[in-house]
């Protein structure tokens, strides 16, 4: 049996790394072809093209990358067509697999959907792109078997991926009594475009904490010398590849660029302020597409505004200096980990993966 499998981002590659072990746990002789990363290639997915070089975030990134994308999605079906698989199974990322979906179908190749793209919050007329060229949904968030409900698709709750793969961590977390001298961790993103619009501010607000360290999460795809840099004239930031989790869950609180991260740092139960920031005109046609009250994950779930959320032009050092010292009030904590815990109430204990991979083969023996 033969997989192709895509995913685009570093959550992505996370996600399908632990998604290609749960497949082979079922059958050992299964083989995967596809996109990712390094975590997904050393879980066994014979790797094609790293996802650090599809990494295009936003309109006018997209535009002025237009060329480079085309190149990518007609490798792929070619690349696709050759490997000849049972089924392709696309993570998130939908820009590129969608466009890769209607393909597929179109060529009789079974599409398999796990980690749904976010249309309940923006371009819900990709529903319809869905209903037509995906023959399974497999979906991560408790709301959206109800929304794909709405508009006649089958979509399957396997759980969230995040809970697999926090708890393949060893949990070491520092108690609230040690935190009290524990560093503040800053995660300002995987892509380079980030590191440019997000960590200079996150930067500048380190000095107005002197007394507090503070330890840059830098995502595995980042080259240290993006970062490094930039440190010359903050003494009191340090940097750190490779271990985020292990940085999050010793840490007293964290600035955390809007993602995945917010609900990875929610789960570790590290207080957070939720960071923002993009391309102009690219951050206003989104503004008046989304329709969504938070850009959160952690505020979505908990349905309220439960960490503060610094946009576009909210996120400067004078509000990111008050959402700071916001985190560093006991009272404060306490509202914020008890929001936490229902967060990990509604997800559930997790084992994603597990549920997916058996969807996956379930379909596929059919």
């Amino acid at each position: 049996m033969k997989i192709y499998i895509i995913a685009g981002e570093a959550s992505g590659d996370l996600h399908g790394s632990n998604l290609i072990k749960a497949l082979k746990h079922e059958r050992p002789d299964l083989q995967c072809r596809g996109w990712g990363g390094d975590l997904m290639q050393a879980a066994g997915l014979d790797i094609v093209k790293h996802y650090r070089d599809l990494a295009f975030m936003g309109f006018i990134e997209v535009a002025k990358n237009i060329c480079t994308i085309l190149q990518n999605i007609s490798y792929c079906k070619s690349d696709i067509l050759q490997y000849a698989p049972d089924a392709l199974v696309l993570i998130d990322y939908p820009g590129f697999n969608l466009r890769i979906a209607k393909w597929a179908k179109q060529k009789g190749i079974k599409v398999i959907y796990y980690i749904s793209p976010q249309i309940w919050a923006w371009h819900t007329s990709r529903v319809h792109d869905i209903k037509r060229d995906v023959d399974k949904m497999l979906v991560i968030l408790p709301f959206e078997p109800k929304f794909y409900q709405k508009y006649g698709v089958e979509a399957t709750y396997v759980g969230h991926p995040l809970l697999d793969a926090i708890q393949q961590n060893p949990d070491d977390t520092t108690s609230d009594a040690e935190r009290i001298n524990a560093p503040i961790a800053l995660l300002p993103g995987s892509r380079k475009q980030e590191i440019d619009k997000i960590l200079k501010p996150m930067l500048e607000v380190t000095l107005d904490f002197p007394e507090e360290q503070f330890i840059i999460a830098a995502a595995p795809s980042l080259p240290l010398d993006t970062i490094t840099r930039l440190l010359t004239s903050y003494p009191n930031v340090s940097i750190s590849q490779g271990n985020t989790y292990q940085i999050l869950r010793s840490a007293k609180a964290a600035l955390i660029k809007s993602g995945t991260s917010t609900l990875e740092t929610a789960l570790i139960g590290t207080p957070q302020v939720v960071c923002y920031a993009g391309n102009p005109i690219s951050y206003q046609i989104a503004k008046r597409l989304v329709d969504i009250k938070y850009i959160s994950l952690v505020n979505l779930i908990a349905d309220q505004p439960l960490v503060l959320e610094l946009i576009q032009g909210e996120l400067n050092r004078k509000n990111l200096r008050i959402g700071l010292q916001d985190l560093l009030n006991p009272e404060r904590v306490r509202q914020i980990k008890k929001g936490y815990a229902e967060i990990n109430h509604i997800l559930g204990s997790g084992g994603a993966s597990a549920n997916a991979a058996k969807e996956i083969l379930k379909s596929l023996e059919r």
